[in-house]
């Protein structure tokens, strides 16, 4: 069945992941992708070990899944001629360059892309955007998580500010590209025109401080750091069961006293310290030690699935490996597995066109004679780009 998104072409320039997630996401659901790396690859090929097969780092392979993959050097005319030709039938390109690279190339969107083709979505991510105090520098994940605060309300006293474990601002900067992408596109339905569209890290990481950002605007108090609890509900935090941790969130009356009621402490639940989540807030130091003794001793999978059938949220906390051995991990597709190739599913669920995991990732420049022939190059062309290094000549970087 096809995706939501079959008949849509792709150009993705983009490297490492914001982009190529934003891609790869676009490919799951059914578009057309060409991937275009610089004549040595993607860095993010070299991001290991863990390698596969083909001697790609698993970081690359996470995010390039149903591409087709060339090498072009874009700094020379001859690999702008090649772009030319890409975006001739291209609705969507996705790169991620310093702000003024493709300028400096004499692909501005101002001055060629919008001006040749009209209709194209133009998507743009960057560390800061184009303009402003911060516009044309680099930014990584980690770097704009220390700089707009999200290292400041993540670990605890002991620890100090700590990164959060995951790229969590590459993967909202990720799906915040999706979201203008399809938005553009819904525009370019009703106008026939494309736009430019644009998804930095740095909006995407002030963005994710909430309620963090909120509680300062009230309070103007500076938030601390709480390790695993809830600056605004009590309990909402890990705690240690007899064979190992679990988190518990609890965030009204009803479930409170539930949870009081599984554990077998009813005197918790007519504790007038207690009686609602801002007296909870108030004396959660001493709900905290209330509540290990009361599971200090139990096991943590009984005790979350009591927990769970009684209303109450509550999960073991779960290395990578038990996160996807889960059952529901399977029942819900987010497990992918085939010959030569393991990965996650599709976040999103769709009845009619549920999309699905594209092919696995090509190694670098693996389809360059496809896409050139493709693009009406001639094999006399093609030898030419291959000889001049324009297009890399084999399956692998060139030196």
């Amino acid at each position: 069945m096809p995706g939501a998104l079959a008949g849509l072409r792709v150009v993705d320039l983009s490297r490492v992941l914001a982009g190529p997630m934003c891609a790869q996401m676009l490919a799951d659901h059914g578009a057309d992708v060409v991937k275009v790396e610089p004549p040595g690859g993607d860095d993010t090929r070299t991001l290991g070990p863990p390698f596969d097969r083909n001697g790609d780092a698993s970081y690359f392979g996470a995010l390039n899944r149903g591409k087709r993959c060339i090498g072009v050097d874009l700094s020379k005319p001859r690999g702008r001629e090649v772009l030319e030709r890409l975006l001739e039938d291209a609705d969507v390109l996705i790169e991620n360059f310093l702000p003024g690279t493709l300028e400096k190339w004499g692909i501005s969107y101002d001055g060629w892309i919008a001006e040749r083709f009209p209709r194209l979505v133009h998507c743009s991510i960057s560390g800061f955007g184009a303009d402003g105090p911060l516009g044309g520098l680099p930014g990584y994940d980690a770097v704009l998580q220390a700089m707009c605060g999200l290292m400041s309300v993540n670990g605890d006293p002991a620890s100090g500010p700590t990164r959060i474990g995951v790229p969590i601002v590459d993967h909202l900067t990720a799906y915040t590209a999706l979201s203008a992408i399809l938005l553009a596109l819904q525009s370019r339905h009703a106008t026939g025109r494309g736009q430019h569209v644009e998804a930095t890290l740095f909006d995407a990481a002030l963005s994710l401080l909430v309620p963090h950002g909120a509680n300062y605007f009230e309070s103007r108090r500076e938030p601390g750091l709480l390790g695993s609890a809830h600056p605004n509900i009590a309990p909402y935090d890990r705690f240690a069961c007899g064979d190992g941790d679990i988190f518990l969130g609890i965030m009204n009356r009803g479930q409170f006293e539930r949870f009081c009621a599984v554990v077998e402490r009813p005197a918790l639940a007519r504790d007038a310290r207690y009686a609602d989540n801002a007296q909870r807030l108030a004396h959660r130091d001493a709900l905290r030690g209330e509540i290990e003794d009361a599971l200090r001793r139990r096991p943590r999978r009984a005790l979350c699935d009591a927990l769970m059938a009684a209303g109450v949220p509550a999960a073991p906390v779960h290395s990578v490996s038990e996160a996807f051995a889960q059952p529901h991990a399977r029942h819900r597709a987010m497990l992918v597995e085939r010959e030569g190739y393991t990965g996650i599913g599709l976040p999103a669920r769709l009845d009619g066109t549920p999309g699905s995991p594209g092919a696995d990732p090509r190694p670098f420049n693996a389809d360059a004679v496809e896409v050139l022939q493709a693009l009406g190059f001639s094999r006399a062309e093609i030898d030419r780009l291959q000889d001049d290094r324009i297009v890399p000549a084999s399956p692998r970087a060139i030196a």
